[in-house]
């Protein structure tokens, strides 16, 4: 694996730089936002920030170095609190919608999120609060670090394909009400003979989506770590 950007010494900065790594992060992270990936570029972020390469260079190396930074702005947006303050369930529950909310406002996380070292400070920061917090619920040794991993996936997974689902609706041209209304009157339609599908259409009818996403993201966690008790119960 190549070398990570947290681990490599930063150069000294070049006479008269006026351009922080901090200003180059915080305009990358715009860029992403506004178009993803694919609009972010070393040339493009150069012309955004007014600076030559030879500035950007002197700070960050490469793409990925810069994707490594920014990624970790992210984490810094993320909270766990002390199981001491509410509870180990309450803690991790938290964090499952902060972590969602934080994918919702920069949807491209999720493309680098597993492919991306998490080295940076926020994310060792979170990581270690996340692994105090479970570990008050009752997991010990490896088991903490599978708690983890399930949480952080289950949250990844279904913010990825909400994300996705609220991209392609963005695509459309449509609202999220029209979009969904226009997907139900096709479903009533194709499924006519099929009555249990019916009625799961007719308990959706008139639900408000962005509160429906919600809920159905509630379940999911709230699913988890009831496991996650009857686990350390046992």
């Amino acid at each position: 694996m190549r070398g990570s950007v947290w681990t490599r010494e930063r150069p000294a900065a070049a006479p008269r730089e006026t351009l922080s790594r901090a200003q180059i992060v915080q305009a990358a992270l715009e860029m992403l936002d506004a178009d993803g990936l694919a609009g972010l570029s070393m040339r493009k972020l150069g012309a955004k920030l007014n600076a030559g390469a030879t500035s950007l260079y002197w700070h960050v190396q490469t793409k990925d170095d810069l994707l490594e930074l920014v990624a970790d702005e992210v984490y810094s947006e993320i909270d766990v609190p002390g199981a001491e303050l509410a509870g180990w369930r309450s803690a991790v529950t938290l964090f499952g919608h902060s972590f969602r909310a934080a994918i919702l406002r920069h949807p491209w996380f999720t493309e680098i999120a597993t492919t991306t070292p998490s080295l940076g400070p926020n994310a060792i920061s979170l990581s270690g609060r996340l692994y105090a917090v479970l570990r008050t619920a009752g997991f010990t040794g490896l088991d903490v670090d599978m708690a983890m991993g399930v949480v952080i996936t289950y949250v990844l997974g279904v913010t990825s394909a909400e994300t996705s689902w609220r991209a392609a609706i963005a695509r459309s041209g449509q609202s999220m009400r029209e979009w969904i209304d226009d997907a139900t009157a096709k479903a009533v339609e194709v499924s006519r003979d099929n009555a249990e599908i019916q009625e799961s259409l007719r308990a959706r009818r008139g639900a408000d989506p962005e509160l429906l996403q919600e809920r159905m993201f509630t379940f999911g966690l709230e699913c988890v770590l009831d496991g996650f008790a009857a686990r350390v119960g046992s």
